[in-house]
């Protein structure tokens, strides 16, 4: 959430809504331990009560593809690699899904709401691959925290710390995964690229 998101649904600076809010809730929402009536009562330390559907819709509204992840998860999917979602994110993560339609590229199979456990919790980890029967070192992590990255190679997981699209095409590279990106040649139309 940026700066500006808590001033406009909190009516603070996000240095004051950290210094009053009690971090705990949140977490616990991410895990699905608690619904969001909970996460409101419990949100702040002194219970004041706010916006939550404001605090949804400003989320929801941020809630955009970063440049060039799409083409590379549409590039990635057409050349066969399954792809699954290992995600430390409430039942909001359906929201994302309405926005986005990620499903459209991975599946939604490792959110901590529904599992219970938050990344970089080893034992998330292993139930992963638990879940996706295979071995570690066939699954490549990609994180933007180096923290869960981390704990992947700790679990066996090739892992790669995610920057940028551009970067993250050339890290794949050198795990051996070549993306085909389509290119529009002088017979195609552009449209049919984007099928």
């Amino acid at each position: 959430m940026s700066l500006h998101s808590s001033d406009f649904v909190f009516r603070m600076s996000m240095k004051e809504l950290l210094e009053c809010k009690d971090p705990t809730p949140w977490i616990e929402f991410e895990k699905g331990l608690i619904d969001e009536p909970e996460l409101a009562r419990k949100f702040f330390k002194d219970g004041r009560s706010f916006d939550l559907e404001g605090l949804k819709n400003c989320m929801k509204r941020g809630y955009l593809y970063i440049d060039g992840v799409e083409e590379l998860l549409r590039a990635l999917k057409k050349d066969g690699y399954e792809m699954h979602a290992f995600t430390n994110y409430p039942i909001w993560y359906k929201m994302i899904e309405d926005k986005l339609k990620l499903s459209t590229y991975l599946s939604w199979t490792f959110c901590s709401c529904i599992f219970g456990k938050r990344k970089p919790e080893a034992q998330f980890y292993l139930e992963v691959l638990n879940c996706l029967k295979v071995d570690p070192a066939s699954c490549i992590f990609i994180d933007d925290r180096m923290r869960n990255v981390e704990a992947a190679i700790e679990a066996g997981f090739t892992g790669i710390q995610f920057k940028n699209a551009d970067l993250l095409r050339k890290d794949l590279s050198i795990h051996g995964i070549d993306i085909s990106m389509n290119e529009p040649n002088e017979n195609q139309d552009a449209a049919e690229v984007l099928d």
